[in-house]
């Protein structure tokens, strides 16, 4: 099978050469003609073109089939826009990008009365899908998905996809995917700190050697453990060198908000996304008002540039204090 791929990053070019070496024709193009040239170097069957239209006049399948792999919001839009005017309406569009299930719907809408088939597909593993391969939750019609099955065979492991539903559904399985993805981090992170800040064990503990551990036999094994190995052999257990800092994506946000919207406590995923934000504070503002305001009503001392110490005011400069 053959199909047209936009968009060769950090997944896109590595789906690239996974689609080529299981014998797929790829017509690859890229913003930056050099990184096309460079993953077309991988495999034979892959053709590098330098603009839009090249591609899809490379593509003799029909219909022909593009799958488009670029961040999330208006680079999705502005390249739809853009193959609506070089494909002819029965072509398949299948975005393989990150984006927000509601936008998947209103652009499923817009394809299907220009006469275009549209599908999402929702796609998890990162750099390593090259080599284990993707896990695909693909939304759309049917008949589409039945068509373009080869190609995600091809894409995911032994029993790594499947069809989720109508327009948006493969967006949106991923999206709360993400969403689980990221309590799991942070119940991870927040139980290494723990052991590692025990005044009685944190100091002996080989926070490496742990993870190997309950990765045999323990319910909470995972590969996320398996690359906490990798982490902890790489940069050692104190993690020197790796800043606190962590992003979201958005999925985090999105899941949160649809589980505001359908009324369903998520407090885990919700709680585990606000700690994201808390990484990336330098120093936080409110943490600042809450330790002045425990010194004010309870003598609590606070951290200044000169240490622990009393920073109340006195009692007649508080508007109601008793004389």
């Amino acid at each position: 099978m053959e199909i047209g791929f936009i968009g060769l990053g950090r997944m896109g070019g590595n789906m690239v050469v996974r689609l080529a070496q299981g014998g797929h024709r790829v017509v690859a193009f890229n913003r930056t003609y050099a990184k096309t040239e460079e993953v077309a170097k991988e495999h034979p069957a892959i053709v590098p073109t330098k603009t839009i239209e090249d591609m899809v006049s490379e593509l003799h399948d029909s219909p022909k089939a593009v799958w488009i792999m670029v961040p999330n919001g208006k680079p999705v839009d502005d390249q739809i826009d853009e193959l609506m005017g070089v494909l002819k309406p029965g072509d398949i569009i299948i975005d393989g990008g990150n984006s927000n299930f509601h936008e998947t719907q209103a652009r499923a809408k817009k394809l299907t009365a220009a006469g275009f088939h549209y599908m999402d597909a929702g796609v998890s593993g990162g750099i390593w899908g090259l080599t284990v391969g993707y896990a695909l939750m693909v939304g759309g019609e049917k008949e589409m998905y039945d068509h373009m099955e080869p190609i995600f065979k091809t894409l995911a492991p032994e029993q790594g996809y499947g069809y989720m539903g109508a327009s948006g559904a493969g967006h949106f399985v991923k999206m709360v995917h993400n969403g689980i993805e990221y309590g799991m981090l942070q119940a991870y992170g927040e139980g290494f700190e723990i052991m590692k800040k025990s005044p009685d064990y944190g100091a002996g503990l080989d926070m490496r050697g742990i993870a190997e551990l309950w990765n045999h036999g323990s319910v909470v094994r995972s590969w996320l453990l398996e690359l906490a190995v990798r982490a902890f052999s790489t940069n050692g257990d104190d993690l020197k060198g790796i800043k606190g800092y962590v992003e979201d994506s958005g999925e985090g946000r999105w899941t949160v908000q649809a589980a505001i919207d359908e009324s369903v406590p998520a407090p885990v995923i919700t709680l585990s996304l606000l700690a994201r934000f808390n990484s990336r504070q330098d120093e936080s503002y409110s943490a600042q008002v809450i330790a002045a305001l425990r010194n004010e009503f309870g003598g609590h001392a606070v951290l200044t540039d000169q240490g622990l110490a009393d920073q109340r005011s006195a009692p007649e400069q508080i508007p109601g204090a008793t004389k």
